[in-house]
């Protein structure tokens, strides 16, 4: 239970009608969760304002509604608290922080942002802090830790309440340090106002999110706004290697650091080696064998190196952790099953720009002239992917595209059609075909069978990369979300057949 007013600091306020003098015991957005005694915070969004739920969070007990429109004065009641804001958004952030202590002010916070990587990089630090023995909370795509418990992820980052809850748990867990992700949806929404962060990381930007943001430029401005808030006493980490990545830190008071594997960087990796075995690197002087593979995790570790780095861990202890980590779930995760010699991958890819890095990688990496050697042909490439329904339409023509372009064979299929016709979706990316890219094309609606046809044409050594879901464990269709798991389709498909 925490006094109206004592919750209420950073927030912007007009207005005040009624005394802040009095006992709240929740902070809410959804008026259904509203108890009594709690306070209301109406939001305004594209399809539900949360204005128009305010008669019902008073019904259902709110004592204090924090509103952008005050209701009418014949439509407010005497023992409601009334409060304006310039953005209820923003000051949501800040009442929830406030009505759980703060934690963020004793948690060492780093917020990792990119179209890109977020998830490998968020995960990977989560990861190196728990060998290191340190306490540490994860905020992902994925799911949510705090320490070694897993907390079931529904949103890359969560709303205020439900973050700074979180930060609490961690808090209460012994946590000192937490890495999370810091999607574009988040960042335009506040909902990491009233968090403090020990450092920024920006991995890279490129087509995505834009039935959301509407134009790249409003994409570029949400993601900048992480480094535009950072205080003095932050780092700024930002992929020399990347554009865009000077636009970041334009404005930010935070120190600024950059690293790479191209351009020179304040943290530089070399690439040594890059095969499906792994990658070696040259970082600091030193060299690191890791199972991981591709130039983009290649770059995903320099970044995790230099966070460390700037946390002030031990460098040659953080390359010999570095060593041990696997990919995340769903991130050029590699399968194995069955005794054909195929090589099977599963990538969250679901934009241009990440299949064609995963594409790109598959093809430098393959193992052409060892299967030329013995088979008198070279490995191929068999792509099976599909675009989600409900969101931006504009990539699913590039999408197939760029999967046409560079793989030998591609299967469409459905991804998570939502409301829509996964096969209207199929033909809005097959417009991205040129004649000659069309041929090697052909698609399957049913996702598992779409799967199970590449197994079936694949021959030793040729490898098969299956897109777009990586970890989920589910298919969303019609508003149902159905159990499907990508990694044990591909591998029972490649166990049964032949």
């Amino acid at each position: 239970m925490k006094l109206l007013k004592d919750i209420l600091y950073g927030a912007r306020i007009s207005q005040v009608i009624g005394s802040t003098h009095i006992a709240i015991e929740s902070v809410v957005a959804d008026s259904r969760q509203v108890k009594p005694f709690g306070c209301f915070v109406a939001i305004p969004g594209n399809a539900v304002d949360g204005h128009d739920h305010i008669p019902a969070a008073v019904r259902a007990g709110a004592a204090a509604v924090l509103c952008e429109v005050l209701p009418a004065e014949e439509d407010r009641k005497d023992h409601v608290v009334y409060i304006q804001v310039e953005s209820t958004r923003s000051a949501l952030g800040h009442l929830a922080a406030n009505f759980h202590d703060n934690p963020g002010e004793r948690l060492k916070i780093v917020a990792i942002t990119g179209t890109n990587g977020k998830t490998t990089v968020a995960t990977l630090l989560h990861r190196l802090a728990r060998m290191f023995d340190r306490k540490a909370g994860l905020v992902s795509t994925v799911e949510n830790r705090i320490v070694d418990r897993v907390v079931p992820a529904t949103h890359t980052t969560p709303d205020p309440v439900g973050l700074q809850q979180l930060f609490a748990d961690m808090l209460d867990a012994g946590c000192t340090h937490c890495f999370m992700e810091a999607s574009s949806h988040a960042l335009d929404q506040h909902r990491l106002a009233g968090t403090p962060l020990a450092g920024g990381v920006f991995t890279n930007i490129t087509h995505d999110h834009l039935d959301y943001h509407g134009d790249f430029n409003a994409y570029i401005a949400a993601k900048k706004s992480l480094f535009d808030s950072l205080p003095a006493s932050a780092f700024a980490l930002t992929n020399a290697d990347v554009r865009h990545h000077e636009t970041m830190v334009a404005n930010t008071r935070a120190r600024v650091v950059t690293y790479g594997t191209r351009q020179v960087a304040d943290y530089k990796t070399r690439i040594v080696e890059n095969s499906l075995g792994g990658l070696q690197l040259h970082i600091d002087g030193q060299d690191l064998y890791t199972r991981l593979i591709g130039d983009f995790n290649a770059a995903n570790l320099t970044a995790v190196y230099a966070v460390a780095r700037e946390l002030g861990w031990d460098s040659m202890e953080t390359l010999t952790h570095l060593s041990l980590l696997d990919a995340p779930a769903g991130r050029m995760q590699q399968v194995r099953a069955g005794d054909r010699s195929i090589h099977a991958i599963v990538d969250y890819a679901h934009t241009p720009d990440a299949l064609g890095k995963v594409l790109e990688t598959l093809k430098t990496v393959r193992q052409a002239g060892a299967v030329a050697a013995t088979t008198g042909r070279e490995a191929r490439i068999l792509c099976v992917v599909g675009c989600g329904g409900d969101r931006d339409r504009t990539k699913r023509p590039i999408m197939a595209q760029v999967a046409a372009e560079l793989a030998d064979h591609v299967i469409l299929t459905s991804d998570n059609p939502r409301s829509e016709d996964p096969a209207a979706i199929i033909a809005e990316m097959r417009k991205g075909l040129d004649p000659i890219q069309a041929r090697k094309v052909t698609a399957n609606q049913d996702r598992e069978e779409a799967i199970r046809s590449a197994c079936i044409q694949a021959l030793p050594g040729d490898v098969i990369l299956v897109a777009g879901k990586g970890h989920e464990k589910y298919q969303e269709i019609n508003g149902e979300r159905h159990p499907f798991d990508d990694v044990a389709v591909l591998t029972a498909s490649l166990t049964t057949t032949r």
